[in-house]
């Protein structure tokens, strides 16, 4: 799919498919990296879960480059790959493994959250002030 679209078919529903599909194989990266993070806790007592670790860290780079493939921009799939596997791992580790988890690092995945949300917003802005309405 080029995103052009034909005449009579608003460019909307061309991006449409392509949206869901970056963001779908953006959340994958995100659950799969957070995985292969916890596991590779988890392998300190049991050395097997090595090879989650390998096989969710790949899978991770795999998934962000069809993200950026579908056409997310780099700064932005990056920037919610990043900040929600920080925020996720932080709170999956806490409940899995009784790792600390204060009211400071609540904030700080609260500001991750909000940043993440600024970006995108932002991302968004702009390409819609370029014309592309992705």
């Amino acid at each position: 799919m080029t995103g052009h679209s034909t005449p009579g078919t608003p460019t909307a529903h061309v991006h449409a498919p392509r949206q869901l599909r970056a963001w779908l194989f953006l959340l994958t990266a995100i659950l799969v990296e957070v995985a292969a993070s916890l596991s590779l806790k988890g392998a300190l007592e049991e050395p097997l879960l090595y090879v989650v670790v390998v096989a969710g860290y790949t899978a991770a780079f795999v998934c962000l480059g069809a993200v950026l493939r579908a056409g997310m921009p780099l700064g932005v799939a990056y920037g919610i790959w990043g900040a929600s596997g920080v925020a996720l791992t932080a709170l999956l580790s806490h409940a899995l493994f009784g790792e600390p988890l204060s009211l400071l690092m609540g904030v700080g995945i609260c500001l991750i959250v909000a940043g993440v949300v600024c970006v995108e917003l932002g991302s968004g802005a702009a390409r819609r002030r370029e014309g592309d309405p992705a």
